[in-house]
């Protein structure tokens, strides 16, 4: 059921003209907000304030101010090319005063903005420098390691040929042996307090996940040690031999082997066993 507003013609008339008044209102208040005048000339020319920021990056080594100036430039002359330029230096500002959020809010608008400059890299590799600088020690999230990676990765992907893909691949390794770290110490954490196959499952992590990281040495040995106490020694053996047939000089092989040896049995690699499939399929 429909209900209806009771009230007299004369109010109704009344209303409608003050409803006809507020829409006049509005309209020519939004031609105010909405339409800059075509004569419209910004209070500093684009290039002053540009040039004001660059010295008070580089005499001064005021990022905060440099930025503003910066922002300045993008706010009141957008899609010029000063604007372009400023909107580059005003993520590099942010970057170097600590600002990561400001930083990689004005990377990713550079990005998207201008795909094809040839600054694009640079300007995505700062979205990765901005994450890696924050990643924190092991006992931490991990949450920025990751990021750090996606981004980097997307500055070796798209820009291959880029100065900055070689840096980006070094510091995407840096941040995965950050992750791999995470999960050792996890693992050691649940083979200290004899939750084995909680350890084991860390442990699988990193061998199959981040192999090419520092930690899968101990992971392998620490695989050697959960599975004899689970008594399950065939895997034990394959990670020994597995860990001894990789990386031969390593004093972590120098452990699984006496861990096995202390079984009556040698390294042996079965297969068939995840360890040997995981290793085949990364040809290492």
């Amino acid at each position: 059921m429909m209900l209806r507003v009771q009230g007299s013609p004369r109010s109704g008339r009344r209303l409608r003209a003050l409803a006809g008044c507020l829409a006049l209102a509005f309209a020519l208040m939004g031609c105010s907000l909405f339409h800059k005048d075509e004569d419209y000339v910004p209070d500093t020319p684009a290039d002053r304030l540009y040039n004001e920021g660059l010295f008070l990056l580089n005499d001064k080594e005021d990022y905060k101010e440099a930025a503003k100036k910066f922002d300045q430039v993008d706010r009141e002359n957008p899609y010029s090319d000063w604007a372009r330029k400023a909107l580059l230096m005003s993520a590099y500002t942010y970057y170097q005063s600590g600002q990561y959020d400001e930083c990689i809010n004005a990377a990713k608008r550079y990005v998207t903005l201008h795909p094809a400059s040839p600054d694009a890299a640079y300007a995505q590799y700062l979205i990765g420098a901005s994450y890696y600088d924050q990643i924190l020690d092991v006992s931490r999230d991990q949450e920025r390691a990751d990021k750090a990676i996606n981004a980097f990765q997307d500055v070796v992907h798209k820009y291959p040929d880029s100065e900055y893909a070689l840096s980006a691949k070094k510091k995407i390794e840096m941040a995965r042996d950050q992750l791999a770290g995470k999960e050792m110490e996890i693992g050691r954490f649940y083979l200290k307090n004899r939750d084995f196959l909680g350890a084991i499952n860390r442990f699988k992590v990193v061998v199959t996940q981040y192999q090419t990281t520092r930690e899968v040495e101990e992971a392998l040995e620490r695989l050697t040690e959960a599975y004899i106490a689970l008594g399950i020694i065939g895997e034990a053996q394959t990670a020994a031999a597995v860990l001894g047939h990789n990386f031969p000089d390593s004093p972590w092989y120098k452990d699984a082997y006496r861990l096995v040896k202390g079984q009556g049995v040698e390294p042996s690699e079965d297969k068939s066993s995840w360890i040997s499939r995981a290793f085949k399929t990364m040809g290492l």
